[in-house]
Parts: C-alpha cells; structure tokens; sequence
C-alpha cells in the first residue's frame, strides 16, 4: 500500500458509516458516561477524529476502525465505561493528539494503562510474528499484561477482519487471516468467546481458501429451508413438554460455523451430506443459581424420554466446567429421520458466559472463577520455556488442544484438572513443586506406576516420594505441562548454580594458594575460548570435578603470557606508528614534563584507560610505557613496590582514537531487555559494541559489555541511559 493511497479521502459511503456509528456509540455511550462526561468527550473526539490522518497505512478508515471496535465490544462484550474510553481515545494519543497527563484527567489511571497495554501489543502484531520468534514472545507478553487488552485486541482483530474481504494486498490479508485463526480465534475459544471465535476462523478460511469457503456457503444455503423445517419440527414437541412441567425457557436452533463444518468434513473424510451434526439446538433455562444442575438434568430426562440417546457423544460440563467457565449440558439424540441432533441445555447465566466468556463472571459478583489467572499464568509459562520458534509457541496457546482436560482424585478426594496426555510427574507437580521434585512414582488405582504413567480420567494417584530423589535432566520428555517443566528447569538450573558456587570457590582458593592474581577480563575470555557458552557451566564443571583448577590455572597462566606477548609492539610497528603520528595524528597523551613524540606506551589491559579518566604511567621492564587509570586496581600495588617508575600521564586535550571500556550490567532477566540494552549503544554516535557475555540465573542476569568509545564522557552518559532500561538493576564501568 502506498503512502499516496494511504492518503486518499474517505468516500461517500464510509462517511455514511461513520455517521451511523456515531449514533450507535452515542447511545452506548448514555448508558455508561454521565451528561456531563458525554459534553466533554463527544466534541473532543469528534474534533481529534477530524485531525486524524483519514487511513492508516494499509488504507483503512481509522476513525470508522476505531468506532466500530468500540461498539462491537459494547454489544459483544460488555459496555465497560474504562474500556470503551481506552479504545475511543488510543488513535489520538497514538498520533500524539492527547497526553498522558490528559488521559488520566479524562479517564484515570486506569484508562492510560490499557491505552499503553494496545499500543504495546500493536507494536508487535503489526510485525511478521509468524516468521520472528522474538517479536512473537513481544506479542504475548504484552497481551499478557492485562486480560482486558487481550479482549479489546480480539474484538479489533474481528473488524480488522471483517473490513478485509477486498482489500487490494492479498498477502497481507493472507497474513493477518493467518494470526487471526492461530492466535486470537484460539485466544477467544481460551476466553469462552465462542462466537468471535467462529467468525474469526470463518473469515480466516474465506480469506485462505475461498473455494472451499463459498462451496460450503453455497450448500449451506440451498439445504436452509429443509433444515428450517427439521428444526422446527424438532423443537415443537420439546417445548410443549418443557411446558408441561412448568419450565420457564427458551430454545434457539442454529447451524454450526463453515470453519467447523470443514474441519469435520477433512476429519471425518466425508462430504457436506456426510456431516450429521450441520446444526445443534440449544434450551435456555431461567431458573434460581441454586437449581441449575437440578433443571438441566431434568430437562435432558424429558428430552431423552423423547428421543433414543447417544450416551458416547454425552458431554457433561456442568459438573465439570472447562477451564474457561463454559457450562452446559450437552446430549445427542436421535431425531425424525434417523438424524442425529445434538441438544445444550444451559441457563440463562451459563448462556451468558458461553456467549461473553469469562468476561461474563464480571456481571456475577457470586460466582468466583480462578480461571483467568490460571490461565494467565500458564500464558507466561509458555513464553517462558518455548523453545522451538513461533509455530510452537502457536501450537502451545492453541486451545483447541487445551481443551481436552482429564480429571483425577488424589486418595483424600481432592479433583485434580491437568491436560491430555498428562503424566504422574505432571501431577506431582500440579500438588506442589516440592512433592514434583522427590517423585519416584505412584500408587494409581492401587497399583504401582511409573512416573511416565499417564494420568486418565477418574484415576486415584497416590504420589511416592524419597528425600534423596532430585530432579533431573530427562525429566523434560516426561512431562507435558508447562509448569512442571518450567519448575524441573528451575531445580536443574539450582542445581548447576550450587555446584558453580563450589567451584568458583576451589578456582579462587587455589589462585590465592598460588599468589596468582587472577584478572577477570582474561579468565572470562579463556573461558569463552575453551567453548563454555555461560561461566556458570564451566564454574560447574569444576564444582562437578570434571575440570582440575590445578590444570586449569596452568592453563591460565600460559594464556595471560601469550596474552601481553601479542601486546608488545615490534620496532617495526613502532615505525609505523610514528609514521602515521608524523603524518598528522598529534599524540593525545603528555608523558613527564612534555609530550614525547615517538614514545613506546600502550594502555593497560587490567584496567583499560580510555580519553578522560585520570591517569598515570608506569615504565614496564622493557621500557614500554603502561597507562593505568588512577582507580586501577592495581594502582596501590604499583605505587607501592616501584615507586620509581611512575611517571606522570595527562591527556592531551584533543579527543583520542575509540578505546575498549567495560561496563557490568545487572538486572531482570525479561525477554528483550538485552536487545534494549545493545539497541541504546548502537545508537551512541561513536560507540561500538566489541563483545558481550550474558549469564543469568533464578530470573536475573548479569551481563560484561565490551564498548569501543572516544572518551570518559560519553562512557558516563552511556551508562547512564543503560540504566533507564526497564528492568535494569545497576550498569557500572570494571
């Protein structure tokens, strides 16, 4: 899309639309805002509005976007008062139209967060998640944040869908029909959003496979009369006898989504005729909290008093709602015909949340459900251990999956929900973390299993423990929850960091035995050069006694030779030197009472002096010349045994050449917090990143930064902007 494009005015027929959905919004708008907000905030919008730019980059109309997200969230949803301000006023703090200070004096605090938890997530969906991990792990993380901006992201996906059908860019639709079906349609089914969720994946197999999509449509349409008919005929005597027994109710029938007809065609490997559940009937029961299970099964003894049932296709999720809040009752009988007809009975309330999903549980003060932050939880868990690339962090959120649960008891009674698949270390850990770790198997159904048994439903597992079982590395193709890997990892990596603890130890006590000073630049890059990715592997290593600190310091002292080997200048390179110096490079160094041209000096390793710092020389046995800082660690010792080789060293007062400095950094380990921290250097004008080392443990990390720069200065000023990183702990120069 063009920018011309992008800039082209809206037509006569959106302007109509717009209109229209200003008066929609208006009176959603009466029922949630006072008279007086309603003054302040329709002529602020209708003004912000008509300074927005008319499209967005794709050519979309972002003003009839934004209020059209904001209704369908209304009627879908909920007409929450916080977050229809959040969508309504985002474009116009997107496009620095409004500030912060503003949106909290309209909105509050509250309204400010959502706007920053959108923007934050548009940042990422508007990249090729598919294809990028990292900006996936972006995505979810900031959709993560706030249950409320996952919804509002959804219902915006919904008429981003929805405005598509033609748009001129039919790999961009082709993109963003792709996360709508993997991400957000699995996001709402997750969310109890069943309806969003057919018509996202409706749209995405139109914008995918049109053939299919319009074949189906087509087919759909020529059978509606008959299958009208059928409903009708099957819901008359149903209703006179729910009647008969003073039921206060209501019964709808409707046909199953295209997307669902499909998967079930490619499953079942039959044609449309072959597909015997096209539609389902649905019983909506009004009656008191206390009397639903009650009524519901009594309702479905009256149907199946009618009609011969199908007890393998009974589903019973009211005495087990699914983790999203759905309720209903689901029975399949055999209707006129020979058909099979799948009938739900639900209340009003449990409609409610099949309807509106978790969101619903805000209108019931008395029904409390954990679910939400369960599932949250497990979002970020997922984020967290995630290891092979976007697909399969897709794979991992994709509910569908999810949503074949298996219960077990423990020999208390207690009912356990965990995943399909689910073994008896899964539920080890689902108890607790400590019980996980000292699993040695189980007593299921009284008979002894091994850990790898996996759990079915209604079995009674008994969990063994010994005090000397830990848990260990083949432990992670055992388990299929995310939250007993993630707690096997954490052992694991507590494991490694006590044994990295007691080598780091025998290393420094036996340097110090020795009187070797070790210097912490030139371990960590022997380190690195002997293949250990992290120095908490080779600390381990040592601690595991796989590696002799012995050898090791051996090893040490031979590297640091070669080390200030390689450093010394040859006559023929100090040739060179003074050439170039002649030929226009002043010195940036005055050494004893006046610069000395030509002088052989270098800048020491231990410290690494760079334009700025306070510095003095120290004449080196082969008349070298070594600049130290006056911090150097080294200082005091150098002044102390050779006080008659220091000499005096000030910088010249012209900026010098770009010089190594280190800094340490510290702080949370959170995903993208390294690529903030090299993204503010590689924007330094003049600073160069040479070499980096991460290591990190129990959710912190510490990193050593090889920064090439001209002067103390800029280091100071560089440091300074690492440290408003979020996340940051500390940036200090070693």
């Amino acid at each position: 899309m063009s920018e011309e494009t992008a800039e082209l005015p809206l037509l006569r027929a959106e302007l109509g639309d717009i209109i229209l959905a200003e008066r929609d919004l208006h009176g959603i708008a009466r029922s949630i805002f006072t008279d007086e907000e309603i003054q302040i905030i329709e002529p602020l919008l209708s003004e912000g509005y008509r300074r927005l730019p008319a499209r967005d980059a794709k050519g979309l109309p972002i003003a009839l976007s934004t209020l059209n997200c904001a209704i369908e969230f209304a009627h879908l949803i909920d007409p929450d008062r916080n977050i229809m301000l959040a969508i309504m006023l985002q474009p116009l703090h997107a496009a620095d139209m409004m500030s912060d200070q503003r949106i909290k004096e309209l909105g509050g605090d509250d309204v400010l967060s959502l706007i920053q938890g959108i923007e934050a997530v548009t940042r990422f969906s508007d990249r090729n998640n598919a294809s990028n991990q990292e900006n996936f792990r972006g995505l979810m993380l900031a959709l993560a944040h706030d249950i409320r901006v996952i919804i509002i992201m959804i219902v915006r996906n919904l008429v981003l869908m929805r405005a598509i059908n033609h748009h001129p860019d039919q790999n961009w639709v082709r993109s963003v029909a792709f996360e709508a079906n993997y991400l957000y349609a699995q996001l709402a089914h997750r969310l109890g959003l069943y309806k969003i969720k057919g018509e996202l994946e409706d749209l995405s197999l139109k914008y995918t496979n049109r053939e299919i999509y319009s074949q189906i449509a087509l087919k759909l349409n020529e059978t509606k009369k008959s299958r009208d008919e059928y409903i009708q005929n099957f819901i008359a005597p149903l209703r006179e006898n729910l009647a008969k027994e003073d039921f206060c109710f209501e019964i709808k029938g409707r046909t199953k989504s295209i997307s669902s007809i499909w998967n079930k065609m490619k499953k079942q490997k039959v044609d449309l005729q072959g597909i015997y559940d096209l539609f389902a009937i649905r019983v909506i029961i009004d009656t008191p909290l206390e009397r639903e299970k009650t009524d519901c099964w009594k309702a479905y003894a009256i149907l199946s008093d009618m009609y011969q049932a199908n007890p393998a296709r009974m589903k019973d999720w009211i005495s087990f709602p699914k983790s999203n809040g759905y309720e209903s009752l689901h029975g399949t009988v055999m209707g006129p015909g020979h058909k099979w007809v799948e009938v739900q009975f639900r209340t009003r309330r449990m409609d409610l949340v099949a309807e509106k999903g978790l969101a619903a549980h805000w209108r019931y003060k008395g029904v409390k459900s954990d679910s939400t932050d369960q599932w949250m939880a497990n979002i970020r868990d997922i984020l967290e251990t995630a290891e092979a690339g976007p697909m399969q962090l897709m794979k991992s959120i994709n509910m569908d999956n999810a949503a074949k649960e298996v219960y077990a008891f423990t020999p208390k009674g207690d009912l356990f929900r965990l995943s399909s698949g689910a073994t008896v270390l899964d539920f080890a850990f689902h108890i607790h973390s400590n019980i996980g770790s000292r699993c040695t198997g189980a007593i299921v159904n009284g008979q002894h299993r091994k850990m790898t048994y996996p759990i079915h439903n209604g079995d009674t597992v008994e969990i063994l423990t010994s005090a000397n079982q830990v848990p260990r590395q083949e432990w992670l193709n055992i388990v299929k929850s995310t939250k007993a890997r993630n707690k096997i990892k954490q052992c694991l990596n507590e494991q490694k960091q006590r044994l990295a603890d007691i080598g780091k130890e025998a290393l420094t006590r036996r340097a110090k035995n020795r009187k070797i000073d070790l210097d912490e630049a030139l371990l960590m890059k022997l380190i690195k050069k002997q293949g250990h990715k992290f120095v908490t592997d080779f600390y381990a290593e040592i601690g595991d006694d796989k590696i002799d600190p012995g050898r090791f310091l051996n090893t040490y002292l031979d590297f640091v030779n070669r080390e200030h080997e390689s450093e010394r200048l040859s006559a023929q390179e100090f040739r060179i030197k003074q050439a170039e110096q002649e030929e226009g490079t002043a010195d940036v160094l005055h050494i004893g009472e006046k610069t000395i041209n030509g002088l052989n000096y270098k800048f020491a390793r231990c410290c690494n002096p760079i334009y700025g710092d306070d510095v003095f020389g120290f004449i080196s046995s082969d008349g070298t010349v070594k600049i130290h800082k006056e911090s150097c660690p080294n200082a005091s010792n150098i002044r102390a045994r050779y006080p008659y080789r220091i000499i005096n060293a000030t910088w010249s007062g012209k900026t010098g050449n770009v010089m190594p400095a280190t800094i340490r950094v510290i702080g949370n380990d959170d995903i993208g917090i390294v690529a903030n921290i090299t993204g503010i250097i590689s924007h330094e004008p003049g600073a160069v990143l040479r070499n980096i080392s991460i290591d990190s443990n129990d959710g912190m990390f510490q990193g050593f930064l090889v920064v090439g720069i001209s002067d103390s200065r800029q280091l100071s000023s560089l440091i300074k902007k690492i440290r408003t990183v979020k996340g940051v702990k500390d940036a200090v120069r070693i």
